[in-house]
This record gives structure tokens, C-alpha cells and sequence, in this order.
């Protein structure tokens, strides 16, 4: 089963439209978003739309729940509370109810099996497992969770790392790219064969979803770091 793993779009349509045109010329048999649909950029309710047109199984990221709830805004910096603001404003009651009711992890079986999860198995929305973190702590979530892959998103880098048998995959963002690639980025993952891994990244419309940053009175931070990448 090959499966393209996308996450943290964060209302970046232009982006989200890139990628998965660019998936759908792939050979892979489904798509699994590791949440952060929506937050910083200014297309919440299309991004949310387009995700639940395709059938995309999804899990929930911290900007999902907080953009529904507002509960830990203090937990985010002042550029990342105006959007979840904004973006609580504009999303329809359906796409909240949408949001609230994702799962915070998902599993799946092939010849091995997979554990995805926003932040980290021990906190699932909150925690970041960057590139430098201890690989004896990835090990231990790989034998807690009796899985041969896990899959994180949230700290917006691309991360692979292989444990004889058993791999740690974290795809990048599609919406919000902050490795100093502007371009979005995804992975395509073969349950069947893990010592497959392939990280795409994709070209999209920055100017467009810069414009409608800054036209939707958010920070224009959020559309400058779109063209740098970080």
C-alpha cells in the first residue's frame, strides 16, 4: 500500500491544489493528512471543503482544534492567534464540527503498521519531535506504539529516520514549508516495502495565496515567510 502523507496546509489552498494535483500523477493508493488543516493562511473553509471532497482521511493538529475552540491561545505566538481568530470567524459551524471531530491518531496494516499522529504519541497535539530530538525517544514511541512506522507532523520539517526494521517519518507541510524551500512538500510511504521512502516537493501559486494573506488583514509575516520558506 503506498500512501501519500501530507500535513500542516494550514488554509494554504494554492498549496493544497498543487499537491494534490501532483499526487494524483503518482502511483499511490491513498492519501493521509496528519492535520493542521487550517490556521495561518486565509482559505480555512475551501481547504476543509476540498479535504472532505477527496475522502482524505485526516487527524486532528493543534491549529484545528484551537481555531474551533480558542482554548490555548496563549500557547501560540501573537502572528499565530490572529490567524486562529480570523479563522474562527470565517469557518461555517459544519467545517467546525468537521475539525472537532477528527481523531487525534490513526492506525493502518499492510505487511507493517503505521501510527500517525500530529505532535507525538505522548502528546498528540502539543509536542514536537524536531530532526534533533533523541532517537532513543522515537525507538521508544515505535515500541509502545508496537508499530514499524511512525508518522508526525507539526514542527513543519521533513525528517527521516531509520531503525533497522522500523522507520520515523515526518513529511513537511504542505501549506507553510519553514526548511528554507518555498516549495510544499509531501512524502509517499510504501506499507508494504518501508525501505520505500520518497519526499516530493511541488511548486504552487505563492503570489496568490500571499494576496489573499494580506488581504484578509492578517499578518504580513505569514505571506512574506510563504517565499522563503521558514
Amino acid at each position: 500500500m503506498r500512501i501519500a502523507i501530507i500535513a500542516d496546509i494550514h488554509g494554504n489552498l494554492e498549496a493544497l491544489e498543487a499537491v494534490l494535483k501532483d499526487i494524483s500523477n503518482k502511483n499511490v493508493d491513498d492519501i493521509v493528512c496528519l492535520g493542521d488543516l487550517v490556521g495561518y493562511a486565509a482559505n480555512p473553509n475551501e481547504v476543509v471543503d476540498l479535504i472532505k471532497k477527496k475522502g482524505i482521511r485526516c487527524i486532528k493538529g493543534n491549529h484545528d482544534l484551537n481555531a474551533v475552540t480558542l482554548e490555548k491561545l496563549d500557547w501560540f505566538n501573537e502572528r499565530a492567534q490572529e490567524a486562529l481568530k480570523f479563522t474562527n470567524k470565517v469557518l461555517t459551524e459544519e467545517n467546525k464540527k468537521f475539525l472537532m471531530d477528527l481523531p487525534e491518531t490513526l492506525e493502518l496494516k499492510d505487511k507493517n503498521k503505521l501510527f500517525a499522529v500530529h505532535g507525538s504519541p505522548k502528546d498528540p497535539l502539543y509536542e514536537y519531535l524536531d530532526p534533533t530530538v533523541d532517537e532513543d525517544l522515537i525507538k521508544d514511541m515505535l515500541d509502545e506504539q508496537k508499530a514499524d512506522v511512525l508518522v508526525c507532523a507539526h514542527t513543519h520539517l521533513p525528517d527521516l529516520k531509520r531503525f533497522e526494521l522500523k522507520v520515523f517519518l515526518n513529511p513537511g507541510s504542505v501549506g507553510q514549508p519553514r526548511n528554507n524551500n518555498s516549495k510544499s512538500q509531501y512524502a509517499i510511504l510504501d506499507l508494504g516495502n518501508i525501505n520505500f521512502v520518497s519526499f516530493e516537493t511541488v511548486e504552487y501559486d505563492i503570489d496568490t495565496a500571499a494576496k489573499k494573506i494580506i488581504q484578509a488583514g492578517l499578518p504580513r509575516f505569514l505571506a512574506d515567510r510563504l517565499y522563503v520558506g521558514r
